[in-house]
């Protein structure tokens, strides 16, 4: 699983201009799901998301975490970032996983993150055109890959 964090003051997900997720203070997570990846990787995932310390405590230090802040959560599926952009100028797809495997991923990390304590989830919707809105705070982004990440 790939995963790309932003901490955001707010972000929301459209689609054909309807809002179908927002959240205030918190992270927006651009998920893509790989090949071979599962259940060990969804636990892995969310517990990492929820307890990373990248959001700011008293002394501006980045020393506290989504669980620590009760920040909010806004999911998006991204199958492009398991892009290979190697070769050529056409990014090849074939190391996501498929559909089905991928949406119930997805929808299973929704649920983890809601099991490991973060206090609210939104989410976009599964291979749908989204637009996504955000305001960045920081900006912190981070880049989550299960792959390197559990060697």
């Amino acid at each position: 699983m790939k995963a790309v964090l932003q901490r955001v003051r707010s972000a929301s997900v459209a689609i054909e201009g309807e809002t179908v997720g927002e959240i205030e203070n918190g992270l927006l997570i651009l998920l893509g799901v790989a090949q071979g990846d599962g259940e060990r990787e969804v636990l892995f995932l969310s517990s990492k998301i929820a307890n990373l310390r990248i959001f700011a405590d008293e002394q501006g230090k980045l020393n506290r975490s989504l669980l620590d802040t009760r920040g909010e959560a806004l999911v998006v599926s991204n199958f492009t970032l398991c892009g290979d952009c190697r070769k050529g100028r056409r990014p090849s797809y074939t190391a996501s996983a498929a559909p089905e495997t991928a949406n119930a991923l997805y929808e299973r990390l929704i649920r983890q993150l809601e099991e490991d304590g973060v206090r609210r989830t939104a989410s976009g919707r599964f291979g749908a055109d989204m637009q996504v809105t955000l305001v960045n705070d920081g900006p912190v982004t981070l880049v989550l890959d299960t792959a390197a990440l559990m060697k």
